[in-house]
This record gives structure tokens, C-alpha cells and sequence, in this order.
């Protein structure tokens, strides 16, 4: 490593060592009388307020692979990467309707995972299942990529890249998802909730400042925006057509304005409906911290909108552009580039210390999240029906250093083209879980078949459409978009349509043919309760299904 800078690194170090203390502190941090409840350890009591339920959601949300993908998408195709700042404005004002209401009905019922209350609400293990199925298999992509957010940071770095033995190479990924691992099964949630606090401050402070520095140094906004405006208009010798565009239009191809809309619509719909998101919420202490905090949340949007804009800046910086092409045309590491050449040493340190740790932090949530899910949908459900609260605990653990497991082999030993490209299928399968969880939390109008047959159609059909979707360069997973009766449109929006369309039709058929409906075990009241306390764990057995 004699060409890794030694100021970058050390900051590095010393900030990943003070993240380590704080996530072992975080088990004794309002500790609980006993951890092994899976309300303690999942879902840290249901104790969090509004401050740490924002700092929280925000580490949750806004990730690593944020800082570097949505920068790397401007960078590689323009405009298109503004999705993501669209999405995240149109999503609280969705999620605010049916968010509290879940919260609501969860309390009541102690409902962990949301499958859990697909259950109850349906009386449906079938239903529960392939919500719980989804949700497992929508967040595996989704924390590798945190790890390849963080091999992005260490790439140019320098560390452990002369190296030609793959272990050694991937040595220190290989340590920093040990430790989280360590913790997370120690602490619980109560480890990312803390360390966001961290990881926002050192996001914050990276991101400003960048903001107001780095066009000083590129000859101001307008340079910016001409010099990208004028790259992604010439032609791509490789494809023949534009590299992107500055402006989505209604005639361009790929990003168009249908495309845009569709791509940011599907993205807000789903956002709310993985299960990280939901175990994040249903933290909470109370109905009223989950309504204020889809008020405050928006102030993370201007955070990203500023991100996005990042992708322009490496566009307009020469030295940048040139490390990316000596680097093999990987636009992951334009954020990283950028900020080595821009600015001094130290605050590097500073930047890729914030980018590493708002890699842990969301994937210590999304593995506890599948850790749920797994222990209340699958193992409680299928194999111990009579699991003692401790004996859930136990195995959520275990589950959660299984999915980190997995999700570290997935970004070692996967192509990064292949696992970045699998991740939008992320978003096209949990949109699939979105009629039964959403319209249940409304109404019992659909049938619990017809959900399921409209799933299985929107799951098949998305899943199909993006392994078909190419580029030039990649035969498969290559796009989030398909052309549909002659317009670009996101696979998943096109998949959940025909999810619903299914389901209404089913429905009516099943309900003019009599078919026989779950037991539904909520009450319309427990929609709009607020109960001050968490709900009492009930013993073995009992409430069993």
C-alpha cells in the first residue's frame, strides 16, 4: 500500500474505529432488560422519537450506493439520474397516507415484519410468504451494493488493489463487514440507529462543502452545465447515438419524459414498501413521530438533489474523466475521483469515511430487516410454530450474519456490471407487494387468491422484462426500462400494473363464485390507534397460528 495516501487513510481508520465503539455501545444505549426479544432487538424497543427516528430513516434511505450510484448515472447518462431526487419528493406525500396506519395496526398487534400483517390481515401463510419471499430477495442486491460502494472508496484509495490474490485484494472489505456483522448481532437495531447520527453529520459536511467548493475550482456552474450539456449532445462512437441527455424529452431515446415519470412514480411507490424502511418506522414511539417525520424527511431530498449534481461536476473535470477511462470506464468511481483530485488530503478522509459508514449503516438495518422476515414468516411459520420470543431472537441473529454472508459473496464474486444492473430488480419485485400490503391497510375488497395469482403475474412478467432488457455492452439486467406499445417505460410500473389488473379481475371472480376468505384478525379502530406502549410479547404458543 506504499501509494495509498497516509493522511486519507489514518482519518479513515480513526473514523471507522470511533463508528466500531459507538455500534457496541449502542447495546447498553437504552437497554433493554432483555435483548433477546425480538422487539428489542429488531426493532430497538419500539422506542425511538422523532430526532433519532430521523437520523435513523435517513441513514436508512439515503445510502452509499446513493453517494455513488445516482452521481455515477448523471455522469454516464444525465438527466435520467434525477430520478432519484424526484422520487424522494413524491414519496412522503404518498407514504404519509398508509405509513401511519401501519404503524398503527402493528402496535396493536405486534407485528414485526409487514408479512406480519399480510397475515393477519388476509389470514393468508401463503400471502405472508411470498411478501416475506420478496422482501428477502429484493434487499440481497441491495446491501451488496453497499459493499461495492465501499470498494469504490477503497479502489481509489489504492488499498489492497496491487495485489493479485482476491483475498488480500478484498481484505479490508472482508473486515468491515466482519465488524458490522459483530455488532449488529450484539446491538441490534439500536447500533445503525446510533451511528447514523455520525453518518449524517460527516454526509452533511462532505456534501455543503463540496457543493460551494467544487465550482470554484471548475470555473463556476455555468462552465459546468455548458461542458455537460455539450458531452452528452455529441455521439458515443460505441453506440451511435448521444452518450445521454441534459433534458429528458418526449422523442429521445432511453431517457424520455415517460420514461422519467414512470421510472421516479415506481421508485416512490416502492421506497416505503422494503422492509428496511418498514422496520425503520415501526421503531418508532409513536404514531405522531411517524407523521412528523415524513414532514422533516424531504430536507434529505436538497441533500441528494446536491449529490446528483456531483455526476456534472466529474463530467466537467478533466483529471476525473481521464482516472475514469485509466479505470476502465467504471463510473462508480466518479464521486471518489473527484474528491481526491479536488480536494486536500484530509478532508478526503473525512468524505470517505462518511461514504463508508453510510454503507453499514443501511445494511445493518436491511440485514436485520431480512432477518425478520425470515424468523417471523418462514422459520416461526413453517417450521417452529411454538418458537419461544428468545428462540426468534436467537435465529434473527444468526439470519442476519447469513444475509451479510450473502450479500458479501455476491459482490466479491459477481461482475459489479451484473450486481449494479441485478439491483433494479430490487425495485420491480417489491412493487409486486404492493397491492396486498397498501390496499389492505384501506380495505378487505381483495381476495387473497387474486393477490397472489397477480404477484406470481407481476413477479414473472418484471423479472423476465429486465433479464431481456441489453445494451451494447451487456447481453442482460442492462436497463430498468422497457418498450412498451412504442414508449419507454419502468419494467416495475409496468409490472405492478398488470399485478392489479389481475387482481381486480380475480377478485371479482372469486368473490361472484364464493370462494372462501382468510380470517381477518384487525378491527377498522387498530388503523388509527396510538398506543403509548410496545405491545406485551406473547409466550410460545400462544396467538401461534
Amino acid at each position: 500500500m506504499s501509494h495509498v495516501n497516509g493522511t486519507t487513510f489514518a482519518i479513515v481508520v480513526i473514523l471507522f474505529l470511533v463508528v466500531t465503539g459507538v455500534g457496541f455501545a449502542a447495546a447498553r444505549w437504552r437497554r433493554a432488560e432483555d435483548m433477546l426479544q425480538l422487539n428489542e432487538w429488531g426493532l430497538g424497543g419500539r422506542g425511538f422519537g422523532t430526532f433519532v427516528t430521523w437520523f435513523l430513516l435517513g441513514g436508512d434511505l439515503y445510502t452509499a450506493y446513493t453517494f455513488i450510484a445516482v452521481p455515477a448515472l448523471v455522469f454516464g447518462s444525465g438527466a435520467i439520474g434525477f430520478y432519484a431526487v424526484s422520487y424522494t419528493i413524491m414519496v412522503f406525500p404518498i407514504v404519509i397516507i398508509f405509513l401511519p396506519r401501519l404503524w398503527s395496526v402493528s402496535r396493536v398487534h405486534n407485528y414485526v415484519t409487514p408479512a406480519d400483517f399480510i397475515r393477519g390481515r388476509y389470514g393468508s401463510r401463503g400471502l405472508a410468504l411470498s411478501a416475506a419471499f420478496t422482501g428477502i430477495l429484493a434487499l440481497m442486491p441491495y446491501i451488496a451494493l453497499q459493499l461495492v460502494g465501499i470498494q469504490a472508496v477503497l479502489t481509489v484509495m489504492g488499498v489492497g488493489t496491487p495485489s493479485t490474490n482476491s483475498f488480500v485484494k478484498d481484505l479490508p472489505l472482508f473486515i468491515a463487514f466482519l465488524v458490522l456483522a459483530i455488532f449488529t448481532y450484539v446491538s441490534g437495531l439500536r447500533a445503525p440507529a446510533l451511528i447514523a447520527f455520525v453518518k449524517d453529520t460527516l454526509i452533511y459536511v462532505m456534501v455543503i462543502v463540496a457543493v460551494f467548493y467544487i465550482p470554484t475550482r471548475l470555473g463556476g456552474w455555468g462552465h459546468i452545465f455548458g461542458v455537460a450539456q455539450a458531452h452528452f449532445s455529441s455521439v458515443n462512437p460505441a453506440t451511435k447515438k448521444p452518450y445521454g441527455t441534459f433534458i429528458p424529452t418526449a422523442k429521445a431515446t432511453g431517457s424520455t419524459q415517460l420514461d422519467f415519470a414512470t421510472l421516479a412514480l415506481g421508485s416512490a411507490l416502492a421506497l416505503f414498501i422494503y422492509p428496511h424502511s418498514i422496520t425503520g418506522t415501526l421503531a418508532s414511539r409513536r404514531r405522531a413521530v411517524v407523521k412528523r417525520n415524513m414532514a422533516y424527511l424531504p430536507l434529505y431530498s436538497v441533500l441528494l438533489a446536491f449529490i446528483a449534481l456531483f455526476g456534472y461536476m466529474a463530467v466537467a473535470d478533466k483529471t476525473t474523466v481521464a482516472d475514469i477511462k485509466k479505470a476502465g470506464g467504471n463510473a462508480q468511481l466518479a464521486v471518489p475521483f473527484l474528491f481526491q483530485h479536488m480536494f486536500p488530503s484530509w478532508f478526503v478522509g473525512i468524505a470517505f469515511a462518511g461514504i463508508i459508514i453510510g454503507a453499514l449503516v443501511p445494511a445493518a438495518i436491511m440485514s436485520i430487516a431480512a432477518a425478520n422476515l425470515f424468523t417471523r414468516n418462514i422459520f416461526a411459520e413453517f417450521f417452529k410454530p411454538d418458537a419461544s420470543p428468545r428462540l426468534e431472537t436467537r435465529v434473527a441473529r444468526w439470519a442476519s450474519l447469513v444475509v451479510k454472508l450473502g450479500a458479501l459473496l455476491f459482490a466479491v464474486e459477481l461482475p459489479h456490471t451484473f450486481a449494479i444492473n441485478l439491483q433494479l430488480l430490487g425495485g420491480v419485485w417489491i412493487l409486486q407487494v404492493f397491492p396486498m400490503l397498501v390496499a389492505g391497510l384501506f380495505t378487505r375488497w381483495f381476495d387473497r387468491y387474486a393477490l397472489l395469482l397477480g404477484w406470481l403475474a407481476g413477479m414473472v412478467f418484471g423479472t423476465l422484462a429486465a433479464y431481456r432488457s441489453a445494451s451494447p455492452t451487456v447481453s442482460h439486467w442492462a436497463s430498468s426500462s422497457d418498450i412498451e406499445l412504442g414508449h419507454s417505460v419502468y419494467i416495475g410500473f409496468s409490472a405492478l400494473l398488470i399485478n392489479v389488473v389481475i387482481a381486480v379481475i380475480l377478485t371479482l371472480i372469486f368473490r361472484a363464485a364464493k370462494v372462501p376468505q382468510g380470517a381477518d384478525e384487525t378491527l377498522p379502530h387498530q388503523y388509527t390507534m396510538d398506543p403509548a406502549e410496545a405491545p406485551v410479547v406473547a409466550p410460545a404458543g400462544v396467538g401461534a397460528p
